[in-house]
């Protein structure tokens, strides 16, 4: 691909729960419009550099610059108003809340956001199930809910963390359908994944994490080189 502007620069980032280290100087960068993936074995500090990223993980030292802006010692609110959406693993789908009244929820961070309409028609699941409980919905469908909710606010750098885990077959499929398109649309993702399989059908680079820092780095074009190294990396 072109080189792109930096949309996201991570440098020397710690994190800490507590007094247990969980990253130990993540450095990495993501240019405007790509999708990178995070990959590593679990504890790994993957999702704890999402985390660090938005401000939910505060006790953070280091470099977090979002369009030229540095992040570190700004709250979460503040972050994300910048224009980043974080979907966490868990999803975080409001229980008592309606698939629609999930959708509405979020707040405007950035003109932009797609509409419901538009939402609709990159998630076909959903358009059915408007009144049904959040919580009633299939993972799959949650999955799609958590995403789509994002969407609604205009954030621009998407931080979705294992959006494919524990789900079948063909919704993975579909998820990977929509991330290229999200990608062909201008936004900037960053993938956590175990699955490096999925990850390569999406993604333009990768990089590789282990005890809290970024140990390879890798273009899509050279996994399957590099396939053996990375099995061993991850365990797999």
């Amino acid at each position: 691909m072109t080189e792109a502007e930096p949309h996201l620069t991570v440098r020397g980032l710690q994190a800490w729960y507590g007094e247990s280290q969980a990253l130990r100087g993540m450095d990495f960068v993501v240019r405007r419009g790509e999708v990178v993936t995070l990959l590593g074995r679990n504890g790994a500090g993957k999702t704890s550099t999402l985390r660090s990223i938005v401000g939910i993980l505060r006790q953070r030292t280091g470099s977090v610059v979002f369009e030229g802006r540095e992040t570190v010692g700004l709250k979460s609110n503040a972050i994300a108003r910048l224009g980043i959406g974080y979907c966490p693993e868990e999803r975080g789908i409001f229980a008592s809340l309606t698939v629609e009244e999930n959708l509405l929820l979020p707040p405007v961070v950035a003109p932009g956001g797609m509409t419901v309409a538009e939402i609709h028609d990159l998630f076909p699941n959903l358009r059915s199930r408007g009144r049904t409980p959040g919580t009633k919905l299939s993972g799959g469908e949650q999955q799609m809910l958590a995403i789509a909710r994002i969407l609604r606010t205009g954030a621009r750098l998407l931080l979705l963390d294992e959006p494919t885990e524990g789900l079948a077959p063909v919704i993975v499929k579909a998820i990977g359908e929509v991330l290229r398109v999200l990608k062909q649309r201008g936004f900037t993702i960053v993938l956590v994944e175990q699955n490096f399989r999925f990850a390569a059908t999406v993604a333009d680079r990768h990089y590789v994490v282990d005890g809290g820092r970024v140990v390879a780095e890798m273009t899509n074009h050279e996994i399957a080189a590099r396939q053996d190294e990375l099995k061993t990396m991850l365990g797999v």
